[in-house]
This record gives C-alpha cells, sequence and structure tokens, in this order.
C-alpha cells in the first residue's frame, strides 16, 4: 500500500491527513483497514507506536452518518490517558468534516450528572471513554448505544490486567448482533479469548510483529549503577546537553515520589504522572505536558501506554520494569515517526539476569558510563565471558603445549604456539578431506 488514496476515503480525511503530515499507511494499517472498510470484525496484535489509532478512526469517519442523531460507534480503552488521547485524534478528523460530527469522551473523575443532562437533549455520533463510565452512563438509560455498530476496545490486554473486562462485556452485550468488533492488544492473553469467542464469529486476525522490538531510530543505553547514587546519576544524565523532553520512568509510585522531590529540590520542574495522582489533577498534568511546560516528566507504567507526547528525546528506565513487557512499551516513548531517541537503562549487578532476558528477546544495549560529567563508552557486561568462550574453542590437546611454551618464556615463544595450532588445523583438513573421499 504506497498511500492513504487507495482506501477512497472521503476528502476531509485526506485533508485531515494532510496537516498531520500523514503519507503512508503503517504497515497495521495497510492489512486491517481494508478489511474494517469490507464490514469484517478484526483482531489486530501490534505494539504501541503501531499507528493502530488511525487503523479503526479513518474508517469509523468513513461510514459515519452525520445525519443520524444517535451513537454509531464506541471505542472503550481502559485509562483515561488513553482516551483523551484517542478523543482528541477524533477532533482532529472531524474538523475537517463539512458536517458536524458530535463526539464526545467519558472518562472517571468527570462530573457524571452534567453528563446526563446534556445527554437528555442530544446524543453522540461517537462515544470514546472508559468501560466504567460508559456503562454507568448506559445504566442510568442516559446514552442509548444499541444501534450502534462499532464497538472498539483498544489495549484489550490493559483492560483485562485492570480488570475492566467485566464492564466492557456489559457494554457489548447491549450492542446489536450484527455488531463490528474491533480488538486492539499488544498482546493476547488466554483469559481474553473467551470474550473474544463470545462476540466475535470468525473475525480476521492480524498480527504485526515489530521489525525491530526496539526502533532503529533509538539509541538504547545501558548504565550500571554500581558505587554511584541513583538519584544523582538520574540527575546528571538530564542535564547532560538539552533534552527536549525526558521521561524518567520509575517501578513504584513510591519510587516516583522521591525521584521527583529530588529532582525538584535541585532545581528542576518536573512533571509527575501516577495512579496515586487525582484524576483531575493529572488531567491538568497531562496537559501541560502536551503543552510542553514540562521539560522533565517522572512516570510509572500506568503512564507507559497512556503517554503520547510528541518529541519526546529521551526515556530514562531509573529501574528495569518487574514486567519485562512494559521495558518495549517505556523505550518506545521516544524515537517515534523518524525522529531520533535516546533511552537509557539504569542497572545493578543484581539485574545481570534480566538483562539477558531482554537481550534474548531481541533487546540490544550500548554499554555507557558517565565520567567527568559525559556519557562515554563502556566495557561489555559480557566481555569475559566471551574471552573464556575463545579460550575454551581451542583445541584440548594444544592446551597443555600453549602452557608449558608460555612457562618457558623463551624467544619466539609465541611463534612456535601460532605454528603448532596450524600444523594442527592442516592435520584436520586432511583427515576430513581423507573421509570425505572414502564415503564416495
Amino acid at each position: 500500500m504506497a498511500n492513504f488514496r487507495e482506501f477512497n476515503f472521503k476528502e476531509y480525511i485526506y485533508q485531515a491527513l494532510d496537516e498531520i503530515n500523514f503519507k503512508e499507511p503503517t504497515e497495521v494499517q495497510a492489512r486491517l483497514i481494508p478489511t474494517i472498510l469490507k464490514g469484517k470484525s478484526v483482531v489486530g496484535q501490534s505494539q504501541t507506536g503501531s499507528g493502530k489509532t488511525h487503523t479503526f478512526l479513518l474508517p469509523i469517519f468513513q461510514n459515519l452518518n452525520a445525519q443520524k442523531d444517535e451513537v454509531q460507534a464506541v471505542i472503550t480503552t481502559p485509562s483515561r490517558e488513553l482516551a483523551y488521547q484517542i478523543y482528541e485524534a477524533a477532533k482532529q478528523l472531524a474538523k475537517f468534516s463539512p458536517e458536524n460530527i458530535w463526539i464526545q469522551n467519558y472518562v472517571g473523575g468527570t462530573d457524571k450528572q452534567r453528563q446526563i443532562e446534556k445527554l437528555k437533549s442530544h446524543q453522540p455520533q461517537l462515544v470514546i471513554g472508559t468501560p466504567g463510565r460508559i456503562l454507568d452512563l448506559v445504566r442510568e438509560n442516559a446514552l442509548d448505544i444499541h444501534n450502534a455498530h462499532y464497538l472498539v476496545v483498544d489495549e484489550a490486554d490493559m483492560t483485562l490486567d485492570l480488570g475492566f473486562l467485566k464492564e466492557t462485556d456489559a457494554i457489548a452485550s447491549t450492542l446489536p448482533k450484527d455488531l463490528q468488533m474491533l480488538v486492539f492488544s499488544a498482546t493476547i492473553p488466554e483469559k481474553l479469548r473467551p470474550f473474544l469467542r463470545k462476540y466475535m464469529y470468525n473475525p480476521v486476525i492480524e498480527v504485526v510483529a515489530n521489525k525491530h522490538v526496539i526502533s532503529p531510530t533509538i539509541d538504547n543505553w545501558l548504565v550500571s549503577t554500581k558505587g554511584r547514587d541513583r538519584n544523582k546519576l538520574i540527575y546528571d544524565l538530564l542535564t547532560m546537553g538539552e533534552p527536549y523532553l525526558a521521561l524518567v520512568f520509575a517501578n513504584t509510585k513510591e519510587r516516583a515520589d522521591e525521584l521527583t522531590n529530588y529532582l525538584r529540590s535541585q532545581g528542576l520542574k518536573v512533571a509527575k504522572v501516577h495512579g496515586g495522582i487525582q484524576p483531575r489533577q493529572r488531567k491538568r498534568i497531562m496537559r501541560e505536558i502536551q503543552n510542553l511546560d514540562y521539560q522533565f516528566v517522572v512516570a510509572t507504567d500506568l503512564a507507559a501506554r497512556g503517554i503520547d507526547i510528541e518529541g519526546v528525546s529521551h526515556v530514562i528506565n531509573d529501574d528495569i520494569p518487574e514486567d519485562l513487557e512494559f521495558f518495549v512499551h517505556r523505550v518506545g516513548r521516544t524515537g517515534r515517526n523518524g525522529m531520533k531517541g535516546t533511552a537509557i537503562t539504569l542497572y545493578e549487578p543484581s539485574e545481570e539476569k534480566l538483562i539477558d532476558e531482554l537481550e534474548s528477546m531481541g533487546v540490544h544495549f550500548v554499554p555507557k558510563a558517565v565520567k567527568n560529567g559525559e556519557i562515554v563508552d563502556s566495557y561489555d557486561r559480557n566481555r569475559r565471558e566471551k574471552r573464556q568462550t575463545r579460550k575454551e574453542s581451542m583445541d584440548p590437546k594444544l592446551r597443555g603445549f600453549v602452557k608449558k611454551e608460555k612457562k618457558k618464556r623463551k624467544p619466539g615463544y609465541k611463534k612456535k604456539i601460532k605454528r603448532a595450532i596450524k600444523r594442527d588445523e592442516q592435520q584436520k583438513r586432511r583427515i576430513a578431506r581423507r573421509q570425505a573421499r572414502k564415503m564416495k
């Protein structure tokens, strides 16, 4: 698929895509948009940053009827931050429509009574929100979704993890039998499958594997904290050069609080985002981050899949996440849309096994160290093992000879060793040739 024109969208959709400089569809868009336009239910398995939001929004806008004053599509997502991001993307498309399209975002922590009053006079055509609030409005008989054609379940695995699948199931059960369901998820856990089977008959399943676990536009560095004060090290990393916007990920709310307090005490203006912050305050902070009022943000994994900010130049992992899948989500906040980014992961010697696991997943690290206020190349963690491997590859018969010659330390002992190794190799080749002739 060379460009979006091949999808034959309405003209206003192309105007909207031009404004955000979307020229070519991503792989998930190229593979799933034609299927969705044909009216089929789909399960799209792809990572954060693969372009899945527009994969479902574009076909929905293509088929929305602005003349119908009723809910035509429901989009659920497990976090308020993700809901706001989808809402903003939908508004950007809608503003180019020649006819008004009414979109509403319903999430927890907002004025439910006010939403109920508004719904008495007008039903939105597109509903976006968290499962709990959408279901509340349906049960209050305020939001009428029984004619909706589309149900999008975004970040389905996260919906399951956060305990919102029951509410999502209840929403799906109120929708028409000929429902077109679009499910997007980074992974498809076994516990999610009964829900999918319940509402989806023979869906098209597309698994879009990341060609690179970490985008090639990201410099992925590994820094040891051995003998270093971790807080001071993070401060040093943040103040070297001029990061456009740096995200620091902590494993717990307590650690995020501690690190934020330290960085603020050093004079940095730092935003903090985690689940312990009140919804309204979190919404305000997210808006300020979007407006680039902050250069530094400390967040927990709740926000790893909820923050989608243009121009994140640096990601720092204060610690390796307990769920290694989150590592990719964290690092994927930078180096997006072809822009360069830097990800720095701090680790202790006791975490070597976790680093090994990440490397076995296909994550490649470049070892670095901080010296005299600069980031410099460091040694490979596995250098001893590699040196050992090279030694072990020597023929056992030659090992004793090499040791003996080294002990003698007579002039020309290195040449002697080389000649012995060469003779051994030649002999092995001759034996191999003889055996090959016999087999003929």
